[in-house]
């Protein structure tokens, strides 16, 4: 797929938004990409993700498992794992940290981190950190939107079916004109 393919799949879905937004990180944008909007209609979502699996397998990554952090990268790890034929598991949100509660990471087990939209890339960085700390290793990370302005330092490569970066702001650095618009947060809490 096309980047412009993909978007169309965003657009589509009523999944790409304007407007002021507060990310998950804290920073401010002024576009949003919804990915649940996209991932509620199944046949979008193994459209984006069967494409994903293209790119990485081009990549020639080496994993036994897909691994994804909550909320948003768990259908998307899903239906990359279905994909590949492939285990997935997830990290959730337990007393505000992400954890891997339900399931066990085998010593030595190579994994695919998946992600919907990363922006910072906190979220993979701490699932990354909890697939080493229980004795695995990350061979890469895939999205569905990189959105980054600058290169996330993830400690693993990266691939992104779109790489898009989209402008943010520091919370005290919000230009006058956003500042107008009410700022929502529409992603992860």
């Amino acid at each position: 797929m096309t980047q412009e393919q993909v978007l169309e799949v965003f657009r589509r879905c009523g999944a790409l938004l304007h407007g002021h937004f507060v990310l998950r990180s804290g920073k401010h944008s002024r576009t949003f990409f919804q990915c649940a909007l996209v991932l509620q209609d199944p046949v979008a979502t193994a459209e984006l993700c069967g494409a994903l699996v293209t790119k990485v397998k081009v990549e020639r990554w080496t994993f036994h498992s897909v691994v994804s952090p909550a909320m948003g990268g768990i259908l998307v790890g899903h239906e990359v794992g279905r994909h590949l034929g492939r285990r997935h598991i997830f990290a959730e949100k337990e007393e505000g940290k992400l954890k891997i509660r339900r399931f066990e990471v085998k010593p030595g087990e190579k994994f695919l981190v998946v992600e919907d939209v990363i922006t910072t890339g906190s979220a993979v960085k701490e699932t990354i950190a909890l697939v080493q700390a229980a004795g695995g290793e990350v061979a890469g990370v895939a999205c569905l939107v990189d959105r980054s302005e600058q290169p996330p330092e993830l400690g693993a490569p990266l691939c992104a079916l779109m790489k898009l970066p989209v402008e943010t702001f520091a919370a005290d650095q919000v230009p006058p004109e956003l500042q107008k618009i009410p700022a929502t947060k529409p992603g992860s809490k």
